[in-house]
């Protein structure tokens, strides 16, 4: 019985996430009734043609990749925040989205600056995921060391700015001296956008999320002990060596792979998890866990919805609508929450 209305919460949250979901193949630039497309979902066709391809081709990708966009960067989010028993960690603010968009920027630009070939080809999704998620790690690496050093929670914001700053930099200088070409394919990229072009990169993305999930699911027993610090996790029997290793490698292969298919996304790493304990009133990560999930999903399908414009054909960057969203909402939560009694 006293579980029964963390199963009633997680049974709404999916009925919401469904709802967002059927709305954001029904709205954009051509609008089609919500009620045809849930006519469509359970086989009935359309009775439009055009209807077809504009939702197979375009907003059922694109609606999946929001769903998994979402899944990524709150399971980072509350990852960072436990392993490093901070409350502002996060993909975005420490640093490691910068990371990601180092290696897209490498990959990307890195060919006209210093003269080098790389093949795109076939291997392209891959080549951009894999080289995003290695910039993720480095910097999650420099910052796990420094958190080893550095106890204090500003102390370790203020390191992880000072890593954004400088990735940033490096960004810069390779922006300076690349093409005009790759500059603005760069450039739409750190806009941020959840319009992937084909199926190839969904699949890309999903056979990443998967990989990223493992660790996630495999060391999730470990994490509430994590947050009495690691000299109890030890008492309890668990492998701090591995531990750290699965969480860096899930959040960098989370993060790295979402920031390089759909840009730098703001906000939701930090501010999901925390919805996650304010809704489900629990510290247990066997339930902030699936609950970051679905509320992350949540999120970004109604951060997309807002993108779309309705009634407009002009779509909105989607980093700037989390941000817009997600700014007042951390801010309402340093106001609302004590963390110091939860971390």
């Amino acid at each position: 019985m006293k579980n029964k209305p963390i199963y009633i919460t997680f049974l709404l949250g999916l009925i919401i996430c469904l709802l967002l979901f059927i709305l954001n193949l029904s709205i954009g630039s051509v609008h089609i009734p919500f009620p045809d497309i849930a006519s469509r979902i359970t086989g009935k066709p359309f009775l439009k043609a055009s209807w077809e391809t504009i939702l197979m081709e375009f907003r059922l990708p694109k609606a999946i990749t929001a769903i998994l966009a979402g899944i990524n960067l709150s399971i980072s989010g509350l990852q960072m925040q436990t392993f490093f028993r901070n409350p502002l960690a996060g993909p975005y603010v420490l640093g490691i989205s910068s990371g990601a968009g180092l290696g897209v920027a490498i990959m990307v630009m890195a060919s006209t600056a210093f003269g080098w070939v790389i093949y795109f080809g076939q291997l392209g999704v891959w080549s951009i995921i894999i080289s995003a998620s290695l910039g993720a790690i480095l910097v999650l690496l420099l910052i796990s060391f420094t958190a080893w050093r550095v106890r204090d929670s500003m102390t370790l914001l203020i390191v992880g700015l000072m890593f954004g700053s400088a990735v940033s930099a490096i960004v810069a200088v390779l922006s300076y001296f690349s093409g005009a070409e790759q500059l603005k394919l760069f450039t739409v990229w750190s806009m941020g956008s959840l319009g992937i072009s084909s199926y190839t990169q969904l699949l890309g993305l999903l056979i990443a999320s998967l990989l990223g999930l493992l660790p996630a699911l495999f060391l999730l027993k470990s994490y509430n002990a994590m947050l009495l610090g690691e000299a109890y996790a030890e008492s309890m029997g668990i492998n701090i060596k591995r531990l750290r290793w699965g969480i860096i490698l899930s959040t960098g292969i989370l993060a790295g792979s979402t920031t390089a298919i759909c840009g730098p996304i703001a906000f939701i790493g930090i501010a999901v998890p925390h919805m996650a304990r304010l809704i489900f009133k629990s510290g247990d990560h066997r339930i902030l866990l699936p609950g970051s999930a679905i509320a992350g999903a949540i999120i970004m399908l109604f951060c997309d919805a807002i993108s779309q414009l309705p009634g407009s054909a002009q779509t909105l960057p989607i980093n700037a609508v989390t941000s817009l969203i997600g700014a007042p909402m951390v801010i309402w939560l340093i106001l609302r929450r004590n963390f110091s009694k939860e971390f």
